[in-house]
C-alpha cells in the first residue's frame, strides 16, 4: 500500500483519475493536472482534502506539465482525448493530445527521474481492433484502415505504448502500460453506452442503440480499474510490462446491456435502433491472466452489481439537481 508518496495524475480531474485519487489521498500527496474539459472533480469533496491539489493546465504545454510533475514519486498518465463522437469530430486534436501529450508526459517523468518510482500510461482496448476475443497483451491486431477517423484514437494510443516501452528499455524509466476495457461506474462523465442508457432510462426516454445491438463488450467497474492501476503502481514486477485490466465475466451484447439497465432501473422504455455511421468494434473481451498471475489482481464487481451502484449514483445526482 502506497504511503507518504507524491502521486501525480494527468487527467486527475477526470472519471478514473478522481476515483484513483480518492483511493490514494488519505495516505499520500496527490497532484492532479487537468484542463477541466471533463470535470468529474466538481461533483466530489476531493478538492477540499488537505493532501490534494489541482494544477489547471494542458498536457500540450510541455513546460507547465514538467513543472507540475516535478518531485513526483508516482506518475499516472490518464489524460487523453477519448469517446467515439469526439474522435470522429476532432481526429487532429485526438492525435495531438494523445501522441504529443504522452511524449510530454514521458519527458516530464524523465525530468524528475531522480524521484520517480513508477510511471503508468493509459493505453486502450481499442488497440486490439474490431474482433478481440480473450486477447492477450501482445496481440495487437490490425486496427483499421487509414482514413477511418475511428481508428485515430487507437493508433495514437498505440504510439504512446511504443514510446512508454522505448523510454523504459533505452532510458530506464519505470513505465507500465494498462489496457482499460470499457470502464464505467459512479462519477462517469463524457461518452459511454452505460452512462447514456442510464441517463435516458431515468428520464423516461427511449434507449438508442447504434447498429443491431449484437456488438459485445466486457464492462469493467471503476473500482476494479483503479485496483489494477494501484497494483501497477506498487508491484515490483510491473515496470516494462503491459496489462489488460477488464472483466471477461461481464461480457454482454449492447442489446442485453440496455435490457439489463431497464430491468435494474425498474423503468419501461422503448429500445430503438439507428444505423451505424462509423466503424465499430464487434467483439471485445480481454484475457486478464497476466494481471492475475503477475500482479495478483482480480476483477471483483460483476455487471449487475456495478450497474445497480451506478444507477443509484445517477439517480441520487438527478434528485439533487431537481432539489
Amino acid at each position: 500500500m502506497l504511503e507518504g508518496k507524491r502521486i501525480f495524475i494527468s487527467g486527475g480531474a477526470g472519471f478514473i483519475g478522481t476515483t484513483l485519487a480518492r483511493e490514494l489521498v488519505d495516505r499520500n500527496e496527490v497532484v492532479a493536472f487537468d484542463n477541466l474539459h471533463r470535470n468529474a472533480l466538481s461533483g466530489t469533496d476531493l478538492g477540499e482534502h488537505a493532501n490534494f491539489s489541482l494544477v489547471q493546465g494542458d498536457i500540450l504545454d510541455a513546460d507547465a506539465f514538467q513543472a507540475a510533475a516535478a518531485g513526483a514519486t508516482h506518475f499516472v498518465h490518464c489524460a487523453a482525448i477519448a469517446g467515439v463522437d469526439t474522435v470522429l469530430e476532432s481526429p487532429v486534436r485526438t492525435m495531438r493530445v494523445n501522441v504529443i501529450g504522452t511524449y510530454n508526459a514521458l519527458e516530464a517523468a524523465l525530468a524528475t527521474k531522480d524521484t520517480l518510482e513508477r510511471f503508468v500510461d493509459f493505453s486502450t482496448s481499442e488497440v486490439f481492433g474490431t474482433h478481440a476475443f480473450r486477447v492477450e497483451e501482445g496481440q495487437v491486431s490490425t486496427i483499421g484502415s487509414v482514413g477511418e477517423a475511428r481508428w485515430t484514437y487507437a493508433v495514437s494510443k498505440l504510439a504512446g505504448e511504443h514510446m512508454a516501452h522505448a523510454y523504459h528499455d533505452e532510458l530506464g524509466l519505470p513505465t507500465v502500460t494498462v489496457h482499460p476495457f470499457n470502464v464505467y461506474g459512479p462519477g462517469q462523465i463524457g461518452g459511454g453506452a452505460i452512462r447514456a442508457f442510464i441517463e435516458n432510462v431515468l428520464a423516461g426516454r427511449e434507449l438508442t442503440i447504434h447498429g443491431d445491438g449484437s456488438q459485445i463488450r466486457a464492462w469493467t467497474y471503476v473500482t476494479d480499474m483503479v485496483s489494477g492501476v494501484l497494483a501497477c503502481l506498487e508491484h515490483e514486477a510491473a515496470p516494462g510490462q503491459t496489462f489488460n485490466i477488464g472483466n471477461p465475466r461481464s461480457a454482454v451484447t449492447i442489446y442485453d446491456l440496455a435490457q439489463r439497465i431497464k430491468r435494474i432501473a425498474g423503468v419501461e422504455v422503448d429500445i430503438v435502433f439507428q444505423p451505424l455511421h462509423y466503424a465499430d468494434v464487434e467483439l471485445r473481451i480481454p484475457n486478464v491472466e497476466k494481471a492475475r498471475t503477475v500482479l495478483g489482481w482480480e476483477p471483483l464487481v460483476e455487471l449487475d452489481e456495478g450497474l445497480e451502484k451506478t444507477l443509484a449514483w445517477y439517480r441520487a445526482k438527478a434528485q439533487t439537481a431537481v432539489a
